[in-house]
């Protein structure tokens, strides 16, 4: 490949010692020189690439998202608005799968459907009694079930709650189909597998899409080995045209029975690699699973569901350390954080080039939690996206005042705790669930999509909420050589439509992406 300089620009780098520039050289995928003025260079010899005085911005690293349940749920029925509105249009939607062997449906969120409610058996059974019905919540941590469903799990009035979720019942103690955290593998577990095969060719066909996006890295944070292992779905994907740089965060259940960890398969410099061992401390706030104090809004007994304790965290730690990779442990509510941060408060760091501990969400830390984690160079995932689009369920589950005082991304970072931001595409409830601009958008106004006043002390500038979604990201995900737009750096960068550094923060949401390079060759074009 010859060289190429890329010229007339207006480049933001997320490089903190040169945030501008408007010109840079490109050697067989890396660049090799960018700066202010292109006249400085004599003589050039190769390629010049014309940018049309356009914003250019480094390539998106979504740090938290489930590209594989993405991949999946485009297969489901998405039962978001603007397909369903009500219970009735999604019953309406799932009968259009009737000749499935298993009827599958993706992202409701009560708060969004006119009942108010969750869906339950009895809804379901209506699309059908004789085909196992399974919709995922938008959380991703609540199913909705049907009867026949629940029929071939062995789920009844006698069954028990298993360690780290809960099965809803009605008055009499029957399962109502609702099934929370651990309790939906009950059923989960039951499902038909998609062969090796089928799941690398879902993941291909998503390529281009997050190239549509500008996302040039991704991250998959349920990864497992069984039924077969994630490094070979993710291998064959990219025998199949998948060529995003992909770092997978293994469940710690599945590594204590099968520990598979070893020095190929987490080497940073494989394109697809193992980066850390994952646990859940809590669910969701949506889903009024978290683990919160103090309770839920108008349900004084409910705290949410704690789903690891002192020990499990320690026992994963120790696998983590001994491996050199992260531990990366979900938690929103203020008492699974304080857990995560108690734990391992004063204990020493394992990795030395970015963060050893991960805290995904961490929604509701509270002020202690904050100033320890800096302490310790404990990592924080947000997801800005989620108080945009399921604002409905935030108010109802914790009040405007407190909703308010989630996701304190302007309090992170002034106590200098590592930051990046994510998607967690699919389990949130937009149609779109992967776009960046919908998350930087939501950061930098504090609004939500109704117009809801989310928090205007923890809004951030426009500069800052893209460096966390590059540069900030990359310092947390470890993938060498990324996030920036430097010297000896990947030139991964994307081309936008408008300046998102100059238009009024409410139109962010409608940018879109002209042009995605990854080392500095063209893979989208719009």
């Amino acid at each position: 490949m010859t060289k190429v300089m890329f010229k007339n620009g207006k480049i933001f780098t997320s490089d903190t010692n040169q945030k501008y520039a408007n010109a840079m050289i490109i050697d067989n995928g890396i660049i090799e020189w960018i700066g202010g003025d292109q006249d400085e260079i004599v003589d050039f010899q190769g390629e010049i690439i014309d940018l049309q005085n356009r914003r250019v911005i480094p390539g998106i690293i979504d740090a938290h998202m489930h590209p594989l349940l993405l991949a999946n749920s485009s297969k489901q029925i998405a039962c978001t608005p603007p397909l369903v509105y009500s219970i009735g249009d999604m019953i309406k939607e799932l009968a259009k799968m009737i000749d499935e062997e298993w009827i599958e449906g993706w992202g409701y969120d009560e708060g969004k459907l006119e009942e108010g409610r969750t869906p339950n058996r009895h809804d379901l059974d209506q699309v059908s009694i004789d085909k196992p019905i399974v919709i995922t919540r938008t959380c991703g941590h609540i199913i909705s079930v049907n009867s026949k469903a629940l029929a071939i799990a062995g789920i009844n009035k006698h069954t028990s709650d298993p360690a780290g979720g809960k099965i809803d019942r009605d008055m009499n103690g029957e399962p109502t189909g609702v099934l929370r955290e651990s309790a939906r593998l009950l059923v989960l577990d039951k499902m038909p597998q998609l062969s090796m095969e089928e799941n690398a060719t879902r993941l291909a066909e998503l390529t281009k899409s997050l190239y549509a996006h500008g996302i040039t890295a991704i991250t998959d944070l349920m990864a497992s080995n069984k039924p077969m292992d994630y490094v070979d779905i993710y291998t064959l994907a990219r025998e199949k045209g998948l060529s995003h740089n992909v770092v997978l965060y293994y469940m710690w259940h599945d590594l204590k029975v099968n520990p598979i960890l070893n020095e190929e398969n987490t080497n940073r410099e494989q394109p697809i690699h193992i980066g850390g061992v994952k646990l859940f401390a809590d669910g969701s706030v949506s889903g009024r699973t978290a683990w919160i104090n103090p309770s839920f809004l108008g349900d004084e007994d409910n705290y949410g569901i704690a789903t690891t304790s002192e020990d499990e965290l320690l026992e994963a730690m120790e696998y983590a350390k001994q491996h050199g990779v992260q531990l990366v442990v979900h938690a929103m509510g203020e008492q699974a954080i304080d857990l995560i941060v108690n734990t391992f408060y004063g204990m020493e760091s394992w990795i030395q080039d970015g963060p050893s501990i991960r805290i995904e969400h961490a929604a509701m830390p509270t002020a202690q939690a904050i100033e320890r984690a800096a302490e310790m160079g404990i990592a924080f995932v947000p997801q800005p996206i989620f108080l945009y689009a399921e604002i409905e369920s935030y108010l109802k589950n914790l009040g405007i005042e407190r909703t308010k005082t989630t996701y304190p991304i302007n309090k992170m970072l002034e106590a200098g705790i590592p930051v990046a931001f994510s998607s967690d595409a699919p389990a949130t409830a937009w149609a779109d669930p992967v776009n960046p601009f919908i998350g930087i958008k939501s950061a930098v106004t504090r609004v939500a999509y109704d117009g809801t006043d989310t928090g205007q002390s923890e809004k951030i500038d426009v500069e800052t909420a893209i460096e966390l979604y590059t540069r900030g990201a990359q310092q947390i995900t470890r993938i060498p050589n990324i996030g920036q737009l430097k010297s000896g750096y990947q030139a991964d960068f994307i081309i936008l439509n408008n300046d998102i550094l100059e238009i009024s923060p409410v139109e962010i949401e409608h940018i879109n992406v002209e042009e995605t390079y990854v080392k500095g060759i063209s893979v989208y074009k719009k």
